[in-house]
């Protein structure tokens, strides 16, 4: 049976929601206070469910591993099929009938695709276990600042651009950026995904040393990285006029005959003092290149010496090259063309776009004598080698050691 409500009890029920004589009193007054009270809360549950929709179609426009935008430099483009496991070093043999020192050196300067700023292959993980090896016993030797407040927007600059832009563009398969996002605002890091680890890829504004910065490209990239400066006056301020650069800071952990260390705060003339030639045919043209060169062109080029050791690690006297007063003995014992290496730079140079400093990179190649033999390649090495005496400084066989190694190097080649 439905039920059913009696006049007095629906009366009853209408008093009891009535408004207090009071309430009615007041008028409109009460009627809006509450409404006003609605009206609140309802627009800062709309607020905040706004802000919560506005985050999250922002992090749709940002995918969670883009990299960071660099539009000051060249574009980036991944290098397709690339295989870490597979990919083979470069070969570069850069031997010419007669070396003379010139701009061109060993081999002739080339315009470099900014792409290939940095070449990776299946040496990888053994080279950087040895520059972390280096960093660690020989920080002094392998790291070095001059002026941080000049250097550090160059350092920032490069840094921030390898890590958050170019390596994750160019080698997707080993690095990735992750986006995230922190109580006090968004972060950004990189992950290497050969060794698992993670860095920031953002050093302008943060406290992070700019000694740091450098540790950590040393040890992530298997390049040597020299920054560069035009020099200053008296007052601080940058020489406009034929001013001369000045390395300012780098990482190298593959030097070859000489101390990093103790070329920084030395201009380009003063840190190659010992080559032969530098000054009289090498000093104006270079200083005049390295003022010229513009934003957005990169270039390359190669050299080439012989080690009969095969250590990357070669500062100072006694090691690559044979320094003025320095004995040389010849070497008379049994050659092994599997522990005697050709040893090949890739040169590179390219100026920032903003704090207009100069990068010089340099990557490090060595060939076992037999593979150079074993490519048909063994009677244009020895000519290279007699090559050096035949150029316009002849001094450059001493220099290069050819006096210690090159009687044994040639008798094999063309043996």
């Amino acid at each position: 049976m439905a039920s059913t409500t009696s006049l007095p009890s629906l009366l009853d029920s209408m008093k009891a929601q009535a408004p207090s004589w009071e309430q009615i009193k007041r008028g409109p007054l009460f009627i809006l206070t509450n409404y006003s009270n609605v009206l609140m809360f309802l627009f800062f549950v709309g607020a905040g469910l706004w802000q919560t929709k506005r985050k999250r179609d922002e992090a749709k426009k940002v995918p969670q591993h883009s990299a960071l935008p660099a539009p000051d430099f060249p574009t980036v483009t991944e290098l397709e099929k690339f295989d870490l496991n597979t990919t083979e070093p470069l070969k570069l043999r850069p031997f010419k009938p007669k070396y003379h020192v010139s701009m061109d050196g060993d081999t002739a300067l080339e315009t470099l695709d900014p792409n290939d700023l940095l070449v990776m292959d299946k040496n990888y993980q053994p080279r950087i276990t040895h520059r972390r090896r280096i960093i660690e016993q020989s920080a002094a030797i392998a790291i070095g600042v001059n002026d941080d407040k000049r250097i550090r927007p160059a350092v920032c600059e490069l840094y921030t651009f390898l890590t958050g832009t170019y390596l994750p563009l160019r080698y997707p398969s080993m690095f990735r950026v992750h986006h995230t996002e922190y109580e006090y605002g968004k972060a950004c890091v990189l992950q290497n995904l050969v060794t698992g680890e993670m860095l920031p890829t953002s050093a302008t504004g943060s406290s992070t040393p700019t000694f740091a910065l450098l540790r950590t490209l040393g040890r992530h990239l298997d390049e040597d990285l020299l920054l560069l400066l035009p020099e200053t006056n008296a007052q601080g301020g940058v020489v406009k006029k034929d001013a001369k650069y000045v390395l300012e800071a780098y990482v190298a952990c593959c030097p070859s005959g000489f101390n990093p260390a103790e070329k920084l705060g030395k201009k380009l003339r003063d840190i190659h003092g010992p080559v032969p030639g530098y000054a009289a045919k090498l000093e104006g043209s270079m200083d005049r290149f390295f003022a010229k060169l513009e934003h957005g062109k990169y270039v390359k080029r190669a050299n080439w010496s012989v080690s009969m050791d095969g250590e990357l690690f070669q500062p100072g006297l006694g090691t690559t090259h044979a320094h003025e007063g320095e004995e040389l003995r010849e070497f008379t014992g049994e050659l092994d063309p599997d522990k005697t290496f050709v040893r090949c730079e890739r040169q590179t140079l390219h100026r920032l776009p903003r704090s207009k400093a100069l990068v010089f990179g340099i990557k490090t190649y060595l060939y076992p004598l037999r593979k150079i033999k074993e490519e048909g390649l063994g009677e244009e090495l020895a000519a290279a080698i007699d090559g050096l005496k035949e150029g316009n400084v002849p001094e450059m066989h001493f220099y290069k050691r050819g006096g210690e190694w090159g009687t044994a190097v040639k008798k094999y080649l063309r043996s």
